[in-house]
């Protein structure tokens, strides 16, 4: 394969937006969107989690893009509590579509903090039909908005997650899967934290097997 990955910027309603761009060679290729964690904490499309993310898709043959929320690397603009993040997402959203008009699927994910604007940004795009959120924060956001969740997607988190008492994702869990129709699976990874430190290889296994799932599908 071409490992061919571009660094691109793109149009932002605070400027431009630093990302990076794989594009299949796959005509009518699936297209995925990755977020990263919170710019407060360091977070960056850098972080290993969200690389390792886009990475699984594209060696799934999708035209995926990771991209620098506001004021985070050469991006433009300064951190905006999350509604300024979701306008950054649906921008770089809009691009990935321009880019992939012919596009199969359309997938959103992130990690942490990123999960919870991939999750916003799924309740206001109807187009995005499987999310894959890992270690998503219920005890520090409110995810209630999610009713209905309006389409299935995956959870991962680590069993030793020293961020999110179990708990809360229990709770998550039960609220999701009392859904009709569509279908929230929650995968944990027993010795991960919430970084999953030294579980990269257990993580890439459950991104993979999924995406491989969702997409033989179609």
């Amino acid at each position: 394969m071409d490992n061919k990955i571009s660094e691109i910027f793109i149009p932002g309603p605070a400027g431009r937006l630093e990302a990076k761009y794989y594009k299949s060679k796959k005509n009518t290729s699936p297209v995925a969107l990755v977020l990263q964690p919170h710019p407060q904490y360091g977070g960056t499309m850098n972080n290993k989690i969200v690389v390792e993310t886009f990475h699984q898709f594209m060696e799934n043959n999708f035209s995926v893009c990771r991209v620098n929320f506001r004021g985070v690397g050469k991006s433009d603009g300064e951190f905006d509590n999350g509604q300024g993040e979701l306008a950054d997402a649906a921008a770089a959203l809009d691009w990935l579509e321009r880019e992939n008009f012919d596009n199969s699927q359309c997938w959103v994910s992130g990690f942490s903090f990123g999960s919870l604007i991939a999750m916003q940004l799924l309740m206001r795009r109807p187009e995005i039909n499987r999310f894959i959120a890992i270690s998503p924060q219920p005890n520090v956001y409110d995810f209630s908005f999610l009713s209905p969740c309006p389409t299935s997607g995956l959870m991962i988190y680590g069993k030793k997650d020293e961020l999110v008492p179990i708990e809360y994702i229990t709770e998550l869990d039960k609220r999701l899967s009392a859904q009709k129709g569509i279908k929230v699976e929650f995968q944990s990874v027993n010795t991960a934290n919430h970084f999953f430190s030294n579980n990269e290889d257990n993580l890439n296994k459950i991104l993979n097997e999924y995406i491989k799932k969702e997409t033989a599908l179609y």
